[in-house]
């Protein structure tokens, strides 16, 4: 399976992934996509399914993509299947973004960008429908502002997020107020 293919696949889940918490008018915004960014993918390690439409990165998995990086200890890409057609092995490559499933990235996930840093145990993109779900001690920061969750899910076609904890559990937010410069008088 050609490199550049996987990294043209993987653009959409880096750039969609990256949500940030901010303390102005919606405490969580979505960063607007830019394909046009190479992307990186390295890992200690690379398997491609092609029967099972997979392709794994595991042992230090890192995708970078200007100043936004996905860590993780491995990270999934799964295809769609095609409808009425028997697989063989090796005989088609996946083509194009709209083959892309769904992404996983699992074990000490730490997404980052500038100041911003959203961690958790797992991480799923589902291309379709353009959700984001983040599980395990899910945690959004911003600077020194911070959400904590059990479970974040970032709906990236309509700009809003969700965050949820178990029944003995609550949500947390910490958010500052914006600094005002100081020299102005």
């Amino acid at each position: 399976m050609k490199s550049n293919k996987i990294f043209i696949l993987f653009t959409f889940f880096v750039l969609l992934f990256f949500s940030s918490v901010q303390a102005k008018d919606n405490p969580v915004k979505i960063n607007k996509i830019n394909s046009k960014e190479p992307i990186e993918i390295v890992s200690d390690r690379m398997d491609a399914f092609n029967e099972k439409k997979l392709v794994v990165f595991s042992g230090n998995a890192v995708a970078t993509q200007g100043d936004k990086e996905i860590k993780s200890d491995r990270l999934l890409l799964y295809y769609k299947k095609e409808a009425g057609k028997k697989d063989k092995v090796g005989a088609k490559e996946v083509e194009g973004t709209g083959d892309l499933e769904k992404i996983e990235a699992k074990g000490n996930v730490v997404v980052t960008q500038k100041e911003r840093i959203a961690t958790g145990d797992e991480a799923v993109y589902f291309q379709d429908s353009g959700q984001i779900i983040m599980t395990g001690n899910a945690t959004l920061r911003d600077g020194k502002n911070l959400i904590k969750g059990d479970k974040v899910t970032v709906f990236v076609n309509e700009d809003r997020g969700v965050v949820e904890s178990d029944p003995k559990k609550r949500v947390k937010a910490v958010i500052y107020p914006q600094e005002k410069n100081e020299n102005k008088k």
